[in-house]
């Protein structure tokens, strides 16, 4: 067993009752592994969106203004006044970030699966990953192959996972295709190749040229791109063809969930045997999983009475599904880490560098293409 360290630097994100968001590095103490538990290394944590919501906490990042020191620097900003309300639940406790990532066991409890970990590297999904030492139940470790990097597993879960989920979910309720939205992002591409890969339709979403050229060179067939003046018609076309009636939708605010919606009926009704002024009774269901438009969802329901809209989460998801399901994927992660599930990364940043504000503001764009790797222990 590795020497233990006494303390290592952790980000933590505080929004206090006045209404100020608080970025800050601290040395927090590392817990020795008890029997079932592993010391990680952490060397790669994506940031996600789902991150950046505890992250930035509903923050003005115009408001933003470096405090702290060189050595443990700190950021705070401005929320908006209509927003504290909905902060109230997390008012002054300071939260650690970062829900995935990926690092070398350095030590390990008396366990033999402890043990059998000790040395290698793992996947964690454990919270607080933007930390240089983390301890962990076995349970929350996924075992790399030998010769992967921390780097290359560092996103093992919440896209991959979120990705074999909508499939999993597309059948389980009994639909044949999916719709996905924003879809060049990296859950987008993976989401891509498993359809492929496992002979499902899919229809892609995106809003420039360059991303739906991303997603035809990856082997898309169905892919629709909302700045073109012929996206409601590509769109029900392709779900026409495609018989894609399950959409999963990462933006969440504005008139998208609606648009697909009603490209739905509008290919339900171009197939129908015979007219039913209700509407078709193909049931349209869409699920929002993300939050990258923060508006209100509009809804005109210009489509029948047989639709749903609701919400989607991977947690909720893998309970449902149970160990054994949620095991089996996690385990495909592991075996096409460097195929399926791929990642890339636009900029690989150490703690420190998280804090600076000309960095801190450009990850929180959540733009495709640009997505950030922090690197705890990096100097």
């Amino acid at each position: 067993m590795s020497k233990i360290p006494q303390s290592g630097l952790q980000l933590q994100s505080m929004v206090t009752s006045s209404g100020q968001l608080q970025l800050t590095l601290r040395e927090v103490a590392v817990a020795p592994p008890r029997e079932n538990e592993v010391l990680v290394r952490v060397e790669a944590s994506p940031i996600n969106p789902s991150d950046l919501g505890l992250l930035l906490g509903m923050a003005d990042l115009s408001t933003a203004t470096p405090v702290g020191n060189g050595d443990l620097p700190a950021v705070t900003a401005d929320i908006p006044p209509a927003l504290v309300k909905h902060m109230s639940g997390r008012f002054d406790e300071s939260m650690p970030v970062g829900n995935e990532g990926a690092g070398v066991v350095i030590a390990a409890g008396a366990d033999p699966q402890a043990q059998a970990l000790l040395g290698r590297t793992v996947a964690v999904l454990g919270g607080a990953m933007y930390s240089q030492y983390r301890t962990l139940n076995v349970q929350q470790c996924l075992l790399m192959h030998e010769g992967v990097t921390p780097r290359e597993s560092a996103s093992c879960f919440v896209n991959p996972l979120t990705a074999l989920g909508m499939v999993e979910t597309m059948r389980v309720e009994g639909f044949k295709a999916l719709i996905h939205t924003a879809a060049a992002s990296n859950l987008g591409q993976m989401l891509q190749k498993i359809c492929l890969a496992d002979g499902v339709e899919l229809v892609n979403i995106v809003r420039k040229p360059e991303q739906a050229q991303l997603l035809r060179d990856l082997g898309a067939t169905y892919v629709c791109d909302a700045s073109q003046d012929s996206f409601r018609r590509d769109l029900t076309d392709a779900i026409a063809k495609t018989g894609a009636y399950l959409a999963f939708d990462a933006t969440g605010g504005g008139g998208l969930a609606d648009s697909i919606l009603a490209a739905m009926e509008a290919a339900a009704i171009a197939t129908a045997a015979e007219y039913s002024r209700y509407g078709s009774t193909q049931h349209k269901q869409v699920y929002i999983y993300g939050g990258l438009e923060r508006s209100a969802t509009t809804l005109r329901r210009s489509y029948g009475m047989a639709w749903g809209l609701g919400g989607w989460l991977l947690t909720p998801f893998l309970q449902k599904v149970g160990r054994e399901k949620a095991q089996a994927l996690r385990q495909r992660v592991a075996d096409e880490v460097r195929t399926t599930f791929a990642s890339s990364y636009a900029a690989e940043i150490s703690l420190r560098e998280t804090l600076d504000l000309t960095t801190l503001r450009t990850y929180a764009k959540q733009a495709t293409g640009k997505k950030y790797l922090i690197n705890p222990n990096a100097s």
